[in-house]
């Protein structure tokens, strides 16, 4: 069965999962990296560096599950570029022509585009289209594999008000942001719908997994 899933979101204390403002320049505004700073010190993160250091303990097995398991990923627009990039006809995304993806990924936009083909099995699809309809799109692409909700965070807000999601990983980082892109807004008594676990970590960073209850 195909389920839903959220990994590695980092937000602040204060519940941000980016800073403002976003651009090509600051693509987290002006949380800069603070928020992913413990994902590049494990394994998982220096071998999306190209490194293959990095620690081994709570932090990387949490991180490692996003990569498992998904046939394709869907996220918004202003993961897929910087504010703007829909009047630039040859914006590919951030993430050079072998995108970490290698599925079929759905970008949410108002503006849709023709498909992009990219090497190593990624093709981006452009649909103007509910959270729940998108999902209709993914689960048929998807197969017998998850769905990766992959941010930022108005999306996976939006997934999660519809509750279309199964799983989710949350991190949150001891910073205070204050302003940005906020996760929980519109989203009270989301707790009463899943199991939520709490791990702390010796970086600093504390780990919230919500599971969906059975009905």
């Amino acid at each position: 069965m195909t389920r839903v899933r959220v990994h590695n979101l980092s937000i602040s204390l204060d519940g941000f999962a980016a800073g403002e403002p976003q651009s090509l320049e600051t693509p987290m505004g002006h949380a800069g990296q603070q928020l992913h700073t413990w994902m590049f010190g494990t394994r998982f993160g220096a071998a999306m560096m190209g490194g293959d250091s990095g620690s081994t303990g709570i932090d990387d097995a949490f991180a490692q599950q996003h990569e498992h398991g998904f046939g394709v990923e869907i996220m918004g627009a202003n993961k897929f570029g910087p504010p703007g990039w829909q009047d630039d006809a040859d914006w590919r995304g951030w993430w050079g022509d072998n995108p970490p993806f290698h599925t079929p990924v759905y970008v949410l936009t108002h503006r849709p585009r023709a498909s992009i083909v990219m090497d190593g099995g990624t093709t981006f699809h452009f649909v103007d289209a509910s959270a729940a309809k998108a999902l209709d799109l993914a689960k048929e692409a998807a197969g017998d594999l998850d769905v990766r909700i992959g941010g930022g965070a108005d999306v996976v807000r939006q997934f999660l008000a519809a509750r279309l999601v199964d799983h989710m990983h949350v991190v949150q980082v001891p910073i205070v942001l204050g302003r940005g892109s906020h996760l929980w807004s519109g989203l009270e008594g989301l707790e009463a719908d899943y199991d939520v676990e709490v791990v702390a970590s010796p970086s600093g960073v504390t780990h919230l997994t919500f599971e969906k209850k059975t009905p």
